[in-house]
């Protein structure tokens, strides 16, 4: 991405947009006229996206039984529309993200997130096959409770890690698949932080400090995240986000992650683009990356943080963590 007369790396580590393409709603390929969506490869690649996640997220009418073959139809359809897509690389290891940090090729990043593991039962076989399939980010819940925790809609009182979740963030762990808090019960946020020996990630949460609500994340639980190595998505989200529904709200919760952390290699952007049905005023679509940039710096912040935070951090922790591992 150029900004401020930089190439800035740019990462997203969540986005909604396979639902819309596996309804048949509408294409990654071309950017629809009117416009349908938040993001798409050709706004993307014309912004000049780094790197951007997909989620698959099981809708709840499918769970349990059929959430192991819906997971697999978000997964093709995800491969329907990148494998031969030059624009696109999909990213499933270090040799392909060094391709796509490269200033010397345009192509777009591409991976693969699932949100909510309830495809896996309790099954750890089935996340070494998601792994291979390219899966390499994986939230252990949902909103609900399933076999390896409770969710985030549990809270007040939800529980932590099952015994089966703890062994599922363990194999995590051996594949190299970056384990995602987001959406946990607050109890199970900190039994990931026990058991994980990998930084965790929240791929898209917010400020509970300015905003009450249980998908996001406490100043405490910020803390524990940047002492364990972890990255905080700053989401989108209008609920997420308190009081004003726009662009400098969510420049408000970048500063309150760097006032509560103390420095800057801890926070990063998960838009959650696709994925709610108003977007926030002045970030409508992935063409208002640099908006937010732009708000950022008449924050005070510096050309080196805002670096950090569009990318730079979140790109720091997939090199180490699939660094040596299988499949890149």
């Amino acid at each position: 991405m150029q900004w401020h007369g930089h190439t800035f790396p740019a990462v997203d580590t969540h986005a909604d947009s396979l639902g819309a393409v596996l309804a048949g709603e509408r294409s990654l390929a071309a950017v629809d006229v009117p416009p349908r969506g938040q993001a798409d490869i050709p706004r993307l690649q014309a912004v000049g996206v780094t790197l951007q996640f997909f989620s698959c997220w099981v809708e709840s009418r499918y769970k349990p039984e059929q959430a192991l073959p819906r997971l697999l139809q978000y997964i093709d359809a995800f491969y329907s529309a990148v494998a031969a897509d030059t624009r696109v690389v999909p990213v499933t290891g270090e040799e392909s993200l060094a391709r796509v940090e490269s200033s010397e090729d345009p192509r777009v990043g591409a991976a693969l997130s699932v949100e909510g593991a309830e495809a896996l039962g309790a099954e750890p076989a089935i996340l070494r096959v998601l792994w291979r399939l390219g899966v390499r980010l994986l939230s252990l819940t949902w909103n609900q409770r399933n076999a390896l925790a409770d969710g985030a809609g549990e809270d007040p009182g939800g529980g932590g890690l099952s015994r089966a979740g703890r062994a599922m963030v363990q194999e995590m762990n051996r594949l190299h698949m970056v384990v995602d808090v987001s959406h946990l019960a607050a109890q199970g946020f900190w039994d990931v932080m026990d058991v994980s020996a990998a930084a965790p990630i929240a791929s898209h949460s917010n400020c509970r400090a300015l905003a009450a609500h249980p998908r996001n994340l406490s100043d405490a639980q910020i803390r524990a995240l940047a002492g364990r190595g972890g990255v905080q998505g700053i989401t989108f989200v209008p609920s997420f986000l308190g009081g004003r529904k726009d662009r400098e709200r969510v420049a408000d919760h970048v500063l309150h992650h760097l006032a509560v952390v103390g420095d800057d290699r801890h926070l990063g952007i998960g838009s959650d683009f696709d994925g709610v049905p108003e977007p926030v005023a002045g970030l409508e679509d992935v063409a208002q990356w640099p908006s937010l940039l732009d708000a950022l710096s008449h924050r005070g912040l510096s050309d080196e943080t805002i670096l950090r935070i569009a990318g730079g951090n979140f790109l720091a922790l997939f090199r180490e963590q699939w660094a040596g591992a299988p499949g890149g």
